[in-house]
């Protein structure tokens, strides 16, 4: 099966420097992938040059058919259309609802026709359980309904797979609870999840393949008595 994300003796940068060398991983449809170790390890890093904001200059790395050493700059858009990212801070607009917000997206990207476009809202509102939330603007929800409305907008161009960058980090237990569980459902439906945390007890919880970056290399962990240093 050809792999959604690919990486192979890949350097990864932040900025121009390298924080991860030799990294190897592939990622295919149906598989949820935790990303974990201490701040400042390399994690969001991984996940910048798979969505090309970070460039590749050494080793393989391939995104939804896209090679990330070559891509050219006006291709970018059609990648990131093939992802979700779902972010800690959630980044909502604010000065606009939450359906005026999933429509920007939808219009950034390309839709044009109105009926398509709230049907395509409805869809993803109701899949996150937040239909009735639809005109409300952000400083309205809580936390955990702002990062279910940050998912809704994730899976609004029926991505391939979905990055998730700290996406239980600003919520508290409970909430955080909820959130994973629409992740694990999400991915049960077959979507790709590829989440960066530093919480030991979530992928203890909630089991999936783990990779660990420590020391300048990120590597699965493949050996269930390997400690993961956090």
């Amino acid at each position: 099966m050809e792999s959604l994300i690919h990486f192979k003796d890949a350097d990864i940068l932040n900025g121009e420097s390298v924080v991860l060398y030799g990294l190897n991983m592939d990622v295919q449809a149906g598989d949820f992938v935790y990303i974990v170790g201490k701040v400042g390890s390399g994690k969001t890093s991984i996940i910048r040059t798979i969505t090309a904001e970070n460039k590749l200059l050494k080793g393989e790395g391939v995104a939804c058919g896209y090679d990330l050493r070559t891509i050219r700059e006006r291709d970018i858009p059609f990648l990131r259309r093939s992802l979700g990212v779902i972010f800690q801070d959630f980044q909502l607009l604010t000065d606009r609802s939450v359906e005026a917000n999933l429509e920007f997206v939808l219009r950034a990207t390309g839709w044009k026709d109105r009926e398509r476009i709230d049907t395509r809202i409805t869809e993803v509102l109701e899949s996150v359980g937040m239909i009735t939330k639809a005109h409300k603007m952000p400083h309205q929800l809580s936390g955990g309904e702002q990062q279910r409305i940050a998912i809704a907008r994730a899976l609004l161009n029926k991505p391939q797979a979905i990055l998730a960058d700290e996406p239980t980090g600003n919520l508290d237990g409970e909430t955080a609870d909820e959130i994973l569980q629409l992740l694990m459902d999400l991915n049960q439906e077959g979507t790709a999840i590829v989440m960066v945390t530093h919480n030991r007890a979530i992928f203890e919880k909630y089991p999936g393949r783990v990779f660990s970056c420590e020391n300048e290399r990120c590597q699965e962990v493949v050996d269930e008595g390997i400690d993961v240093t956090l």
